[in-house]
């Protein structure tokens, strides 16, 4: 397993410095949360929500938006920085990757739900 380090280190490189990711692991740990995640985003009225993950040294994401609309990897990346345009993106994700890499070291999935200020 990954020290809490590592994974964030993983998790930086492919949020922030545009790395590759893994559909095989969105498919093994995020499909399966689509059902929670929307549950979550209804619940809590978000605007989206998100989900990163990372096991043996491979990256995932998913993010829901509550128009219905998923992005799965590089096109939920994408997304994201489109909702949080710089430098938002890359403040937001250097204050979030540490708790998200001590989540994943637990063996926690964390869901991230976001609601916009009007």
């Amino acid at each position: 397993m990954n020290s809490v380090k590592q994974i964030e280190k993983l998790l930086t490189q492919a949020l922030l410095y545009g790395g590759a990711m893994d559909y095989r692991l969105y498919e093994y740990e995020l499909a399966n949360q689509i059902d929670t995640m929307r549950e979550s985003l209804i619940r809590d009225g978000d605007e989206y929500i998100f989900a990163v993950t990372e096991n043996a040294g491979s990256v995932a994401m998913l993010l829901l938006e509550a128009s219905g609309a998923g992005f799965i990897n590089e096109q939920a990346r994408d997304q994201l920085k489109r909702l949080w345009p710089s430098p938002a993106y890359e403040n937001n994700l250097k204050q979030l990757l540490r708790p998200v890499a001590r989540d994943l070291h637990r063996g926690t999935i964390p869901l991230d739900g976001v609601k916009v200020a009007r």
